[in-house]
């Protein structure tokens, strides 16, 4: 069977390519999980936050965004004191600080789903790489996606980052052609 070159070798990120990298998110509260990881991810490795991933799930309530909206400062203290997450005190307010801008999306578009989804027009862009490397770290449309988040007071969501986040929801199918996951990730646009 053959995957994308940049998950062989490693059981946690096969699994991960297999059943979830790629396929459109459409919930909410999956969006706001991959967009938390994601920027507790920049500059880090993908593969370091995916084995840190049920520890973050933990410390942050199931990714609640209404749990982590309402965060206090006791809070926030016992996240920089958990050894199984990423401690970095600008994330860890930036989750906090984006879970509430989250929720204003929402109100304002009735989900965040329909807000970010609109950046391409409600459908996965179909890429044909022939190499996971050709793949680019931004585009256009991460481009203008960061600059609203950031407008809107999002932290952490440099282009790269929201990029990232659009391979990992299927907003953008980046598998390799050659790989068994692009024609069945195609299949579910």
């Amino acid at each position: 069977m053959k995957r994308c070159g940049w998950c062989e070798g490693d059981a946690l990120y096969e699994a991960y390519h297999d059943t979830e990298w790629g396929v459109p998110v459409y919930d909410d509260a999956t969006i706001f999980e991959f967009l938390i990881l994601e920027t507790f991810q920049a500059g880090l490795s993908w593969i370091t936050i995916l084995r840190k991933r049920e520890n973050f799930r933990e410390a942050l309530d199931n990714f609640d965004y209404k749990k982590i909206a309402s965060y206090d400062e006791k809070k926030y203290e016992a996240l920089l004191q958990n050894e199984g997450i990423i401690r970095n005190k600008l994330k860890i307010k930036a989750t906090i600080t984006n879970a509430q801008n989250f929720m204003k999306i929402q109100e304002e578009f009735g989900s965040f789903s329909n807000y970010i989804w609109s950046f391409v027009d409600g459908k996965p862009i179909q890429n044909q790489l022939k190499n996971y490397k050709e793949a680019p770290a931004n585009t256009e449309i991460s481009d203008a996606l960061s600059k609203d988040l950031k407008k809107r007071g999002f932290k952490f969501v440099g282009s790269t980052v929201v990029y990232a986040h659009m391979q990992a929801t299927g907003m953008v199918n980046d598998h390799e052609e050659n790989c068994f996951r692009y024609s069945e990730v195609k299949k579910l646009a």
